[in-house]
């Protein structure tokens, strides 16, 4: 049976690759990517499945990365009259 799968990690490619027939996301997606579930958006047809949906033909499943590798927080300030400080939020850098 034929999916498209579309990876967005770094490179960010689309292909259409075989599958065997009752493959379920959690299964699909321990077998192509390193990492944990909860660290990546998963999607098929554009909606969010629980990882035990069944595949079917012509599927278009999508795994985004919620958290990238080297990206930390970083607070932001903000400079009030004087030499004050205010920390408004942290920000992504």
């Amino acid at each position: 049976m034929k999916i498209l799968y579309i990876n967005n990690d770094g490179a960010g490619f689309a292909d259409y690759i075989e599958v065997e027939p009752g493959l379920t996301v959690g299964d699909f997606f321990t077998s192509r990517v390193k990492g944990r579930p909860a660290d990546f958006l998963i999607r098929v047809n554009r909606q969010p499945v629980a990882q035990d949906y069944v595949l079917q033909e012509s599927d278009r499943i999508s795994i985004t990365p919620t958290k990238i590798e080297g990206a930390r927080l970083s607070p932001t300030f903000a400079f009030s009259k004087g030499n004050a400080i205010e920390y408004l939020q942290p920000s992504i850098t």
